[in-house]
């Protein structure tokens, strides 16, 4: 199974908790698509021979087609507010699910306390399309091994 790894990845502390993350998904058993290891970075080839606007295509359409073969779709929401890009994400992952491929699993992860909305952590074109929020590291990778081995979510008290 493919988990879409969608995260904020711009400080040193987002890509070391993505990849440290990462690491526990993929000895769930996962194989995990994680955009700064596995997409189109400047850096690497043949990105790094790429103009700036032929690696923004490359990267886009290279995300988009991993989040369209992802079985599991997932949101870390940490931070202030979501990351952009993550949610442009969402909604590709959301609308993929309603048109073609009605079992992935879109699921989230928000740890962070802090609340953008009145009586609400998230927006709602965000909370809604996600069908489980995990409050913890712990409670997202029992709720990963539990859908790796039944293919449905365990019956938790969801966060949402």
């Amino acid at each position: 199974m493919l988990i879409y790894f969608a995260a904020p990845l711009f400080s040193q502390a987002e890509l070391h908790f993505n990849q440290y993350l990462t690491e526990k998904l993929e000895s769930l058993g996962y194989q995990v698509f994680l955009p700064q290891r596995d997409g189109a970075e400047r850096h690497k080839p043949p990105y790094d021979k790429m103009t700036k606007e032929e690696r923004r295509l490359a990267m886009f359409q290279l995300d988009t087609a991993k989040i369209m073969e992802s079985d599991v779709f997932l949101f870390v929401l940490d931070g202030r507010v979501p990351d952009e890009g993550a949610c442009v994400e969402l909604g590709v992952a959301y609308t993929h699910k309603k048109l073609q491929h009605p079992n992935k699993l879109i699921i989230g992860l928000h740890t962070d306390i802090r609340a953008a909305f009145i009586g609400s952590k998230l927006n709602p074109m965000i909370c809604v399309p996600l069908e489980y929020i995990a409050i913890t590291e712990k409670e997202l990778l029992q709720v990963l091994r539990h859908y790796h081995d039944f293919q449905v979510l365990p019956n938790f008290t969801n966060q949402i």
